[in-house]
């Protein structure tokens, strides 16, 4: 099958270029992070030691979490209308969770500080398991996707030995979203993150904003290679969407209520300081409420069913969910919970030209990927429809 990757028109291959050319300069930029140090380079300071980078980390595992709510039908209740999109989900998780955890190498400092985790696990580090549960994630997927793609590919059923590691990467998708929420709301006085509820949070993001840029790659396929995933697919992935986005906002409601109803300064100066301002300081105000307004767009957009249902409105409505959510977790989660600080003053911090390239430059790796598996799967689909394929003797 790797000889699909290997054709293509030469939109395909200009594609690969592009990307190939944003990692090389986020590699460049990187390399020269451990030249000049980190403090240098990137927007990070004493009191913002997490920024752009872990954020990322948040939104990608989001994203990668999210391709569960299309995987579980098809293989637990055999929703024959997710033939075509599952694997495609699957390949779709392998590229975030990659993301996800590059995000985290980049600002590690020391490469082999990775290792370290693994040759000396400290069962008490949150970390330690975060590891654990992304990488098995990304295998899993990795198997159980190329497994029944190679199944297709040779015009059988997949493999019996196959099942119990397809539900134990379903059951293993939530995982990687919660322990990730538990980084954060188990940290003593960091008070944006200290609620019960931010893995919860944290799920119905990932149910809404993977789901929804699955739907935008899959209607571009679509467009670029004519392969359709069906639009009984796509209408019922766009539900699963509208609900989890409003229980999404209703959990973010919920906080904001506790915050500002039970009066304590501690939980309310974060909300303040990224929506209305702090002490002068009023760098992210704008931003915010642009992720209110969007989720407001997209909410209006995913309710409708006759707007709903249109192709247009439908992608506009997952842009909006997917920036929305952008802004409010893979960003200002990082910043809200560092800022105002213990001593309730504002260090400003700033993503700088450098940092953003470098992330960019994961987003690249995580697209290529996807890109690559994609070709290949949407290959084997549609040299099936067309009864070139190899049957088992």
């Amino acid at each position: 099958m790797v000889e699909y990757a290997l054709k293509g028109k030469p939109r395909y291959w200009i594609w690969l270029g592009f990307l190939g050319v944003l990692i090389l300069i986020a590699f460049y930029f990187w390399n020269l992070e451990h030249h000049i140090g980190a403090g240098r380079l990137l927007g990070l300071h004493r009191d913002l030691t997490w920024g752009l980078h872990i954020g990322q980390l948040a939104f990608f595992v989001g994203a990668a979490a999210g391709a569960v709510m299309i995987v579980l039908p098809y293989y637990f209740h055999n929703y024959k209308e997710f033939s075509k999109i599952t694997i495609l989900a699957e390949f779709f998780a392998v590229g975030m969770v990659l993301v996800a955890m590059l995000s985290v190498f980049v600002v590690m400092g020391q490469p082999s500080r990775v290792f370290f985790v693994l040759l000396h696990p400290t069962p008490n580090s949150i970390i330690f398991y975060d590891l654990i549960v992304l990488s098995g994630y990304l295998i899993l997927n990795l198997i159980c996707g190329w497994t029944v793609l190679h199944a297709e590919y040779k015009g059988v059923k997949y493999p019996t030995w196959l099942k119990p590691i397809i539900y134990l990467a379903i059951l293993w998708g939530p995982s990687i979203h919660i322990v990730t929420a538990f980084l954060l709301q188990g940290l003593p006085g960091r008070d944006y993150w200290l609620t019960a509820i931010m893995a919860p949070r944290f799920l119905a993001s990932a149910f809404s904003a993977g789901p929804a840029l699955l739907i935008v790659l899959a209607l571009l396929a679509k467009k670029l290679t004519g392969f359709d995933v069906g639009q009984k697919a796509i209408d019922t992935i766009s539900k699963i969407i509208t609900y989890a986005f409003i229980i999404n906002l209703l959990f973010f409601g919920f906080e904001v209520f506790t915050a500002f109803y039970s009066g304590i300064e501690h939980h309310k100066a974060p909300f303040l300081y990224l929506f209305f301002g702090y002490e002068g300081h009023s760098e992210y105000v704008g931003l915010m409420w642009l992720s209110m307004v969007l989720a407001l767009i997209a909410v209006v957009l995913l309710v409708i069913p006759s707007l709903r249902r249109n192709e247009t409105a439908l992608v506009l409505a997952c842009l909006a969910v997917i920036a929305s959510i952008w802004i409010e977790k893979g960003f200002a989660l990082m910043i809200g919970g560092f800022t105002p600080n213990s001593f309730h003053t504002v260090t400003p911090y700033k993503p700088t030209f450098p940092e953003f390239m470098i992330a960019v430059g994961t987003w690249a790796v995580g697209f290529t990927i996807i890109t690559v598996l994609w070709k290949i799967a949407i290959s084997v689909y549609q040299s099936k429809e067309k009864g070139v394929f190899i049957r088992s003797s």
